[in-house]
């Protein structure tokens, strides 16, 4: 058995990356309003029930209209945020001032994690979102495999001074290139995420929080995904209910996408597997959907 593992490879394929994070909203044209004309993102299709939003032709947020579900109750798993990460300060302080104009009440706070600088706000509908800005990995600090981070205090209006120009604050990084960086998640303990987001799915730990928090990632980034019980400790599956609807995994190729679901297998978890997608839970119910680029 454990030959038949090493066979299909025990880890996630270092150029593996985050596609969009599929919400479930109540209201669809707030919704779309607040990713549009507050976060800064860009339409990229619109059908029916379902708006897609993204930066330069890339989908990062896509909200389906889900109008007969309600909202999760407290302390259940799901989505803690959905992060997004701007190439250049000078574009993240662009999306920081439109919400400074635009929607005040939803920012929460900031902090400089040494890794990069991050701004968190919450959208009409409960859910999170960081923007950030990533510094050169040349500059982060490993120690025995753990990345260097920190909470630090960052100040959204230095940042603001620092890095906005008056083209920028007049829309000109709207087109610029942004992406999912990465997704963190409310889930019931740490111990049963190491076990799924590890050992199954196959990311490497970067750094943990004792059983508060665990992140992984990918070929050396600080973290694709991060899970932790700060609101949600002891939760079990989810219900259905607005909010999370799909974390997508994009996979360089078709080998690296079998291996993903041979490996799942492997640990016991069920896959549906469509030829050119597999689509899976976590242990609390959280739907993931892996592509090959």
């Amino acid at each position: 058995m454990n030959e038949m593992l090493a066979a299909c490879g025990d880890k996630l394929a270092a150029d593996t990356s985050m596609g969009a994070v599929t919400l479930l909203v109540g209201d669809l044209d707030a919704m779309t309003r607040y990713y549009r004309d507050v976060v800064t993102l860009e339409v990229l299709a619109a059908d029916g029930d379902a708006v897609t939003l993204g930066r330069a032709g890339r989908p990062i947020v896509i909200l389906r209209h889900e109008p007969a579900l309600r909202h999760a109750t407290p302390g259940s798993a799901g989505l803690f945020h959905t992060a997004i990460l701007f190439e250049t300060q000078t574009a993240l302080a662009a999306a920081l001032y439109s919400v400074a104009r635009h929607a005040p009440g939803t920012f929460t706070g900031s902090a400089d994690h040494l890794v990069s600088q991050a701004f968190y706000f919450t959208d009409p509908e409960g859910n999170g979102i960081e923007l950030y800005w990533d510094r050169a990995r040349t500059d982060w600090s490993w120690v025995h495999g753990q990345i260097e981070m920190a909470t630090l205090y960052l100040d959204p209006n230095t940042f603001l001074g620092e890095h906005l120009t008056e083209e920028a604050a007049g829309g000109t990084t709207a087109q610029d290139a942004a992406s999912v960086g990465h997704v963190h998640l409310s889930v019931g303990d740490v111990a049963t995420a190491r076990a799924f987001y590890v050992d199954a799915l196959g990311f490497d730990e970067t750094a943990g929080l004792g059983n508060q928090a665990v992140f992984v990632s990918a070929g050396g980034y600080h973290h694709h995904m991060a899970m932790n019980v700060w609101n949600s400790r002891g939760a079990g599956p989810r219900m259905p209910a607005l909010g999370l609807g799909r974390v997508d995994l994009a996979l360089p190729d078709g080998d690296a996408l079998g291996a993903l679901g041979e490996r799942l297998r492997h640990h016991g978890f069920a896959v549906r597997d469509d030829g050119m997608t597999l689509s899976f839970d976590d242990p609390w119910a959280n739907r993931i959907l892996a592509t090959a680029s």
